[in-house]
């Protein structure tokens, strides 16, 4: 009897490999800081006693940090097209997200975090010898401040290059 091929397999999709001039550019350099300073913000708050607001500006901050996050890697990877109607407006995507959210939920949660700072300030006394939250809270205000002076950056970056008719975060 005559044998008959194998049936074909599923389409091969390319192998992972990262995509280094994302990573050079402006945007990739501006994402990683985002990451560092959101950590750092977040990893602030968390680790010390918050109540109130704090839980708010936790909640921004870890939210924008993920999902930056997620935008950072479907970049790197160079997979932006797998994700559904937002992967053929990539640039646009990310403008949405630094301005919109990144600097908006940042703002909001520095100004939290600066006012709870505020209202602890009596306690950076000398001879204070109670647990004093003031300088977690400035720490998390200083981050949060720079974070979002970095989104502002990098969406500015996005606005420039869809001004200039680019269509690609590169």
């Amino acid at each position: 009897p005559p044998t008959v091929p194998p049936p074909p397999g599923p389409p091969g999709r390319g192998s992972l490999s990262l995509h280094r001039a994302y990573l050079r550019s402006p945007l990739g350099l501006l994402r990683l800081g985002q990451l560092a300073l959101g950590a750092a913000f977040w990893v602030t708050v968390a680790a010390h006693k918050y109540e109130g607001a704090a839980h708010f500006a936790l909640f921004a901050a870890v939210l924008v940090w993920l999902l930056t996050l997620a935008l950072f890697g479907l970049s790197l990877l160079g997979r932006w097209e797998l994700v559904p109607w937002l992967g053929s407006r990539w640039l646009l995507t990310n403008l949405v997200h630094d301005l919109a959210l990144g600097v908006g939920l940042y703002a909001a949660a520095t100004g939290i975090m600066g006012h709870k700072a505020k209202q602890r300030s009596f306690c950076n006394l000398p001879g204070y010898s109670q647990h004093c939250l003031y300088s977690a809270y400035l720490s998390a205000s200083i981050c949060g401040g720079i974070t979002a002076c970095l989104y502002l950056f990098s969406g500015l970056y996005c606005l420039s290059r869809r001004c200039q008719g680019q269509r690609d975060i590169i």
